[in-house]
């Protein structure tokens, strides 16, 4: 067993004895990180449809010996963070490769380790202990490896001063650089050009996983793979049909934003209309309607 990372000692029962300990580790993830593990196994989040290569890109990364750390790089709505959840989906129903079993995935609330910190000594007091905990386990190589996730990555450069954590990316270089921690990081194209390129010693440490939006065909597929859990949540019927029609809508006239966020929304207002109006079956009366609230043109319009 690997323990000279952090001069880890064994006790005499001949578990590793850790700086920051199992009880502390956990009130810090409790208070500070969103265990998306601990969500998946709950079923709390519809599944993630469409994006088994990149999937399967981000488990490659992570199972390399050096640089296992991703940079999720896309537009709004394209479904960066869906991706945290997918790869914690994939772990769930054993379809990882043998180092990647049983890992848990955490997502960092950077907005919850600044609340209330009156200095960045105390910011600082909360971020090191949980980056340390995590890092400490992942170095014993034989266990199943903690997975920390960053959305909106930027905001931890030290170029991005209107955010309370700038400069952040500094305390993880050291973590990063020995291997002793597994990180996806998320944020979109232009802010990755603006804030991290330019910092060569943090970019070279992650590998870039670029997402393209689904176009019209694939976007189809998304909804009809998510129209059963929309029809339980609301009791109502959803055809193909009214996926399609949705699909069609959104990409005609909703053209700044992205596939698939702009298609799901637009369905669950649809379904939430029909719902009011007491219908049974999502209807196009109630997919244009959400458009034309979502759009601002009259219904007349789309039909």
């Amino acid at each position: 067993m690997d323990v000279s990372q952090f001069n880890i000692e064994l006790g005499e029962d001949g578990k590793p004895r850790f700086k920051i300990s199992d009880e502390q580790l956990e009130d810090l993830i409790f208070r500070f990180a969103r265990d998306i593990s601990a969500q998946v196994a709950r079923d709390r989040f519809d599944p993630i449809i469409g994006r088994d290569k990149e999937l399967n890109d981000i488990m490659m990364i992570l199972v390399q010996r050096e640089r296992k750390n991703v940079l999720l790089l896309a537009g709004a709505g394209v479904g960066k963070t869906a991706l945290f959840v997918g790869l914690a989906q994939k772990i769930q129903q054993d379809k990882v490769p043998n180092k990647l079993k049983g890992s848990r995935i955490l997502e960092m609330e950077m907005s919850a380790l600044s609340a209330g910190s009156r200095s960045r000594s105390e910011f600082e007091g909360r971020f090191i202990p949980l980056v340390r905990g995590v890092a400490e386990r992942n170095a014993l190589r034989n266990n199943a490896p903690i997975i920390l996730c960053l959305d909106e990555i930027h905001m931890i450069m030290p170029s991005c001063v209107a955010s309370g954590a700038a400069g952040v990316s500094d305390l993880l270089k050291p973590y990063l650089t020995s291997g002793d921690l597994y990180m996806m990081g998320a944020t979109t194209r232009d802010e990755y050009e603006d804030y991290v390129k330019a910092d060569t010693a943090l970019d070279r440490r992650f590998q870039k996983i670029y997402l393209d939006p689904p176009n019209e065909e694939e976007c189809k597929v998304i909804l009809r793979g998510l129209k059963e859990r929309f029809a339980k949540h609301y009791e109502i019927t959803i055809g193909d049909e009214m996926c399609d029609h949705v699909v069609y809508l959104t990409t005609k006239y909703m053209r700044r934003r992205n596939h698939p966020d702009k298609a799901i929304l637009t369905l669950d207002q649809a379904c939430a209309r029909a719902v009011m109006a007491s219908k049974t079956e999502l209807d196009r009366d109630s997919v244009i309607n959400s458009m034309a609230h979502e759009t601002g043109l009259i219904p007349s319009a789309l039909v």
